[in-house]
C-alpha cells in the first residue's frame, strides 16, 4: 500500500498545438479550473501537444481503514499502517475583486479581468435571470446544483504498455472517477467529479461570465458555451431537458403497453 491508495499522479492532455494559443488558453483555463479533486502542476508542450501534470485525489475503491492506525487492501489482502495522504496545495482561481488565475499564452497567470456589465445570461434567458439557479440537476454522487460545472471528462496519457497505471486508474472510487475507456494506444478517457473553482461561492453562477481579457477575448472558456444537442448529454434535473408532462386520465397508457 502507498500513495496510490489515496491519489494518482498522471499527465493530462490539454489539446493540440495546431489549435493555436487562443484556443488552448480556453481549453487549459477550463481544465485547470476544476480544482476540487485535481491538483495541477507544470504545463508544457511536446510533440505537437500541450500537457499538464496533475494529481487526481480519488482513492482506490479497494482501500479500507479498518481501525485506528490500521489499513487494508480488499483486492490483495494487504494489511498495514495507513499510507500518508498527498498534500493538497491551495489552488485559488478567484483572487479577489477583479483578479483571477487564468491560462494565458499557455501559462497559468494572474490577470485583472474586466467586470461584466450585465448579470449572468444563459442561452435565451432574460438579462438578470439565471435559469440554473435552484435547478434540481445533480451529478452521480447525488449532489445538487451546477452539475455541468462539476462533471468533466479528461484524457489521461497512458500507453497500452503502462498496464499498472491503467489498472490503478480503473480501480478508482466511483463515481468520482469512472467510465474509463480506451480508444487509442496512447491515452484513456475518464469522467470525473471535480467542481470548478470559478463557481460563485455557495452558488451556481460563473464568476468569469461576461468578463473580458485585456485583448477583448472572453475570460470564460468557450467550452462553457457549447451545449449538448437538445435533450442529449444532460444531467438529471437539468432545466434544459424535456419537461415532464403531468399524467391525467387522458394520458393513461393503453392496456398491454408500457411507457
Amino acid at each position: 500500500m502507498g500513495r496510490q491508495c489515496h491519489a494518482l499522479d498522471v499527465t493530462l492532455r490539454i489539446g493540440s498545438l495546431e489549435e493555436g494559443e487562443e484556443s488552448l488558453d480556453h481549453e487549459a483555463t477550463w481544465l485547470m479550473g476544476h480544482t476540487e479533486r485535481i491538483t495541477f502542476g507544470t504545463v508544457w508542450p511536446e510533440e505537437g501537444e500541450l500537457y499538464v501534470e496533475a494529481t487526481l485525489h480519488v482513492p482506490c475503491r479497494f482501500y479500507r481503514e479498518t481501525a485506528p492506525g490500521v489499513a487494508a487492501c480488499a483486492a490483495h489482502a494487504f494489511i498495514g499502517s495507513p499510507p500518508r495522504r498527498p498534500a493538497r496545495l491551495e489552488q485559488p482561481r478567484q483572487l479577489g475583486r477583479d483578479s483571477f488565475a487564468v491560462v494565458e499564452n499557455m501559462h497559468l497567470t494572474r490577470r485583472t479581468l474586466i467586470h461584466p456589465r450585465r448579470a449572468l445570461r444563459v442561452l435565451t434567458a432574460p438579462v438578470g435571470v439565471n435559469p440554473c439557479e435552484g435547478a434540481p440537476c445533480e451529478t452521480s454522487d447525488h449532489r445538487r446544483g451546477a452539475a455541468c460545472c462539476r462533471d468533466m471528462q479528461v484524457e489521461i496519457m497512458c500507453t497500452r504498455k503502462q498496464v499498472l497505471l491503467e489498472k490503478l486508474v480503473r480501480s478508482r472510487k466511483s463515481p468520482y472517477l469512472c467510465k474509463v475507456g480506451r480508444e487509442g494506444d496512447f491515452s484513456i478517457d475518464v469522467e470525473m467529479i471535480s467542481a470548478c473553482g470559478y463557481l460563485e461561492s455557495g452558488g451556481v453562477a460563473c464568476t468569469l461570465h461576461g468578463r473580458k481579457r485585456a485583448d477583448g477575448r472572453s475570460a470564460k472558456p468557450d467550452l462553457c458555451f457549447d451545449w449538448p444537442p437538445k435533450n442529449k448529454g444532460l444531467h438529471p434535473g437539468c432545466v434544459f431537458g424535456p419537461k415532464r408532462r403531468a399524467r391525467g386520465p387522458s394520458s393513461k397508457p393503453a392496456k398491454g403497453l408500457r411507457r
